[in-house]
């Protein structure tokens, strides 16, 4: 079955864009698909347009090659149709792909979205942005401020971590969190995390009950103060604790953060414009994403 289909690439994220646009292409023609249409993003539109036109050119997948911003402008476009999003990671992030144990080989990648297997997941909404993976007010959005482009470059994701020592000491915000319809609660955290699914950048889980479809928000209230604080949360994080010290955690779908000062706020790895608040909103079941079939169970195998 022949399946119309696009590509949405990064350049600044390839090391070398026409071989990758003959790669795809191979595979895809060995398939008896025809050749996909190339879309590549820009400082200005990062991804959102050209995802728009692939969706009115008539694709059915849409393949995102690039780092956690062009899979998320992806996703706001994609969420709500039937088009398929297939991510191709080549960034230092790739929460997405991370989450839901997608592959980073180029190759493997596309033979996901030749094998037909598709998942729908939920997406939260923040000021007519998706996100598929958190979006956060705080620390996290410092942390990724902090961190360089080049040093990411060079090193990967540990980057992060000499980030995050930089604003370890910051004072704490003091928040009012709406969690649905409930009374606002009052904290002063270092941040606020609200999550579709719960793995962090370098493969820590901090949510180990976030699902990406179930529906609801698993939002993370993060309260150290001190070193000692956050030696301990980092502790119990790596030993993956299902009681994290100086973190609570609510279930939600809607959540508006109040800051008493305007702060810095990310989705999915990618800053947006600081503010006070944080209103995220869940879209249940509103992207489909290509996923490897699942195997066959030993029963099916030695029946068939």
């Amino acid at each position: 079955m022949t399946v119309p289909s696009a590509v949405v690439v990064n350049p600044s994220k390839v090391l070398d864009v026409d071989e990758l646009r003959q790669t795809v292409t191979a595979l895809l023609a060995e398939a008896g698909w025809p050749a996909p249409a190339w879309y590549e993003t820009t400082r200005e539109d990062p991804g959102r347009g050209q995802a728009r036109r692939a969706v009115e050119g008539g694709a059915r997948v849409v393949f995102a090659c690039g780092g956690d911003g062009t899979v998320r402008s992806c996703v706001t476009e994609l969420a709500g149709t039937d088009v398929a999003l297939a991510v191709l990671p080549s960034g230092t992030g790739n929460l997405l792909a991370a989450n839901l144990g997608l592959t980073h080989d180029l190759i493997a990648g596309v033979e996901v979205a030749l094998a037909g297997g598709t998942r729908r997941i939920d997406v939260g909404a923040v000021d007519g942005e998706c996100f598929a993976v958190m979006a956060g007010m705080g620390f996290d959005a410092e942390m990724l401020a902090a961190t360089s482009e080049t040093t990411k470059a060079r090193i990967g994701w540990p980057a992060y971590v000499f980030g995050a020592l930089r604003h370890l000491r910051d004072r704490p915000m003091r928040v009012s969190i709406r969690i649905d319809d409930n009374p606002p609660i009052r904290r002063r955290a270092r941040t606020v995390l609200i999550a579709n699914v719960g793995r962090l950048k370098g493969g820590l889980r901090l949510l180990l009950d976030a699902e990406p479809d179930d529906g609801s928000f698993d939002v993370a209230v993060l309260t150290p103060r001190t070193l000692g604080h956050w030696a301990s949360l980092a502790w119990a994080v790596a030993r993956r604790r299902r009681r994290v010290p100086r973190m609570e955690v609510f279930r939600a779908r809607s959540v508006q953060v109040t800051s008493n000062r305007a702060q810095p706020r990310e989705l999915d790895g990618d800053l947006i414009a600081p503010g006070r608040v944080l209103r995220a909103e869940m879209r249940p079941e509103s992207l489909w994403l290509c996923v490897p079939r699942p195997a066959p169970s030993p029963d099916l195998a030695d029946s068939a």
